[in-house]
């Protein structure tokens, strides 16, 4: 969906989602589902392993996850964190009603449950485990990954009966490490998060986690990698790893981006957990 994936949504004019499926639906591992209310983006990984999930646009914009989830599955419950940038996970039914707690991760504790999370340009990432049917949806963007929020989410799943190795990981559209220029301290605080040993500059260069920037002291942070790359340490097999490489701030007419119009404003992602109880 991106200009290399042979659409150019800078304007409506060029609004990649009015033309034929067959023009737009080309993701390698995502597919755009169509319905009624517009379309939104799964994971084909998570979809094959039967679990309801939507990553939705700005065009979904005013619709919350309320309405949202009765376009993936009906008679589901909702759950939804206030997000703070950190790292706490909660079970779902402790975030069931407003106010919100303060997390920026949930994770299924019975069957029935709807997790959503919030963004504009961090990562949306939605974790299930085809086992016990249990889910997880964090918001992880430069501090979440660095504090280890996907770590806590797999811990908390595995309380609840789950195999880390048979987890299948779904990494949303978020900013890309292109777009993304951070301190070179930003960086390194993420590369301490990555495994056991913390990691240089140079090591996260080549992993992929970072690139050069021209300003000194800056480097261009590549936050889904980062967020791969903590997966992988965690014993996720990348292949059971979907990385969306559609970019918040490169789609204009698909995303909100807070990097590109300082506007607060977001898209929302969900998932149904699948547990019998």
């Amino acid at each position: 969906m991106s200009s290399a994936q042979g659409a150019n949504p800078g304007t409506e004019k060029e609004d990649p989602l009015a033309q034929p499926d067959s023009s737009f639906n080309t993701l390698p591992g995502w597919t755009w589902v169509g319905c009624y209310g517009g379309y939104y983006l799964t994971a084909d990984q998570l979809d094959e392993a039967g679990f309801e999930h939507g990553f939705f646009t700005r065009r979904w914009q005013g619709r919350g996850p309320d309405e949202l989830a009765t376009y993936l599955s009906c008679g589901v419950s909702v759950h939804r964190p206030q997000q703070v940038h950190g790292n706490v996970v909660l079970e779902a039914s402790a975030a069931a009603a407003a106010p919100w707690p303060d997390a920026d991760g949930l994770v299924s504790d019975r069957g029935g449950q709807s997790l959503w999370v919030c963004g504009a340009d961090c990562t949306p990432v939605l974790i299930a485990d085809p086992k016990s049917g249990h889910v997880a949806a964090c918001h992880a963007g430069w501090r979440g990954v660095a504090s280890r929020i996907l770590p806590a989410a797999i811990a908390r799943l595995e309380q609840r009966g789950a195999c880390r190795e048979q987890l299948i990981v779904a990494l949303g559209p978020a900013v890309s490490g292109e777009r993304y220029q951070v301190e070179q301290s930003v960086a390194l605080q993420v590369g301490e998060a990555l495994a056991a040993e913390p990691r240089s500059l140079e090591e996260l260069q080549r992993q992929a986690v970072i690139d050069p920037d021209p300003e000194q002291g800056h480097c261009r942070l590549d936050i889904r990698q980062a967020a791969v790359q903590q997966l992988k340490a965690e014993g996720i097999d990348q292949t059971r790893i979907s990385t969306c490489p559609l970019c918040t701030v490169a789609e204009p007419s698909l995303f909100h981006s807070w990097r590109r119009d300082q506007v607060k404003a977001v898209q929302w992602s969900g998932i149904v957990g699948q547990a019998a109880i």
